[in-house]
């Protein structure tokens, strides 16, 4: 196992599960992370990877396992956000087009855990570029004359929020960050419009071209409004899918302590270089 332990950050390239059970009960002040997206993706060929279960029912039992430590290791009152959109079938896995209800079956599991179902928020995508980027049979301009009842609307990203109960040991104050009433509007707002997809870690890293890419990079604007509502300055976030080291970037960026798990390789050691350049970034000093 490889890992790298600052003052700042402590990131672990394990499997996530085992790395929490050796977290201390009641300890996270806020996790954030994109979960993998079943078999859609393939992020590595590891036996411990979630997202090579052979099976949806396979994937929400082993994921269970997670979220049983997600439970046990937050402080209570506190939050915990997860990033996802719903799941497009296939003909050739599941004998039909359509979309699976990801998010629902997420928010099912966390809250038969203990979790209390908090609040949501729908990331607004452009279906055009999804169009592009899919090719979607139901995003095709040409199947509106072809067949219309194949159309179909393309699909939002979400971050659902769940709260641990109880008392929250720590109150989150805002007290260091602006929070004028036009701003709070637009982050309590249940769709935000506005969110950039290419302000990702994968554009704006150290990363060089040979580096390999993370497929589905969470946009660094996403991660800043959640830290910015639900953590205080010097909190512990954790993420237990940590990718190229997004949530972490910017929790140091914010002044948040990071822990970040992430089971590939490859991911890891860009993380790594990802979280040391910014650890290590010469703070900008004001003209005025």
């Amino acid at each position: 196992m490889k890992q790298d332990i600052t003052d700042r950050y402590s990131i672990y390239n394990a499997d996530c599960i085992e790395i929490l059970s050796g977290i201390p009960d009641n300890s996270i002040h806020y996790s954030i992370f994109s979960p993998p997206f079943m078999s859609l993706y393939v992020y590595s060929d590891h036996e411990k990877d979630m997202g090579n279960c052979k099976t949806d029912e396979e994937f929400y039992e082993h994921f269970k396992f997670l979220v049983s430590e997600l439970y046990r290791t937050l402080m209570p009152g506190r939050l915990l956000s997860f990033h996802c959109m719903n799941v497009p079938t296939s003909k050739q896995h599941d004998g039909f087009i359509g979309m699976k209800d990801f998010r629902g079956e997420l928010i099912k599991i966390f809250v038969e855990q203990g979790f209390i179902y908090h609040s949501e928020v729908c990331i607004w995508k452009d279906p055009a570029v999804q169009m592009q980027r899919t090719k979607a049979l139901g995003l095709l301009h040409k199947q509106l004359k072809k067949d219309a009842a194949r159309c179909r609307q393309g699909m939002p990203e979400y971050l659902v929020t769940m709260r641990k109960p109880g008392d929250n040991p720590e109150k989150i104050t805002n007290t260091n960050e602006s929070f004028d009433v036009m701003l709070w509007r637009k982050y309590a707002s249940p769709v935000w419009m506005d969110i950039n997809p290419s302000d990702t870690l994968q554009k704006n890293s150290v990363k060089e071209d040979k580096d390999e890419k993370h497929i589905c990079p969470l946009q660094l604007g996403v991660i800043r409004r959640a830290l910015k509502l639900w953590t205080n300055e010097d909190d512990i976030v954790l993420s237990p899918f940590m990718g190229i080291g997004s949530e972490g970037h910017v929790s140091l960026e914010m002044n948040r302590r990071f822990i970040g798990i992430e089971l590939k390789e490859a991911y890891w050691d860009q993380a790594r270089s990802n979280l040391d350049y910014m650890l290590n970034k010469p703070k900008q000093s004001k003209l005025f």
